[in-house]
């Protein structure tokens, strides 16, 4: 079970990567444009890249990176064992 899994995992990793990792850098330098350098016209920029509005996919990539993520999360936690019943062994 631990196979299929992983083979989804990889798989959802594999397409989700470069949405999530873009997602992440984005917020990340809006949150420094905003706090440490006090630039609005560059925050307000960075908002339309990382919400999709500049590339017109703002009603969609949120609920793929969403779904994606949950996805990860799923097959990730199911890998780790901690839901699985552990055998005690008769002594």
């Amino acid at each position: 079970m631990k196979n299929a899994f992983r083979k989804y995992h990889r798989l959802i990793a594999t397409f989700f990567c470069l949405p999530l990792l873009f997602t992440a850098l984005t917020g990340i330098s809006v949150a420094i444009a905003d706090t440490w350098l006090h630039q609005q016209e560059l925050v307000a920029f960075l908002i339309t890249v990382h919400t999709f509005q500049i590339f017109k996919l703002d009603a969609i990539v949120p609920v793929l990176n969403g779904l994606g993520l949950i996805g990860l999360v799923a097959t990730g936690l199911s890998m780790t064992g901690l839901f699985t019943k552990r055998h005690q062994s008769k002594r």
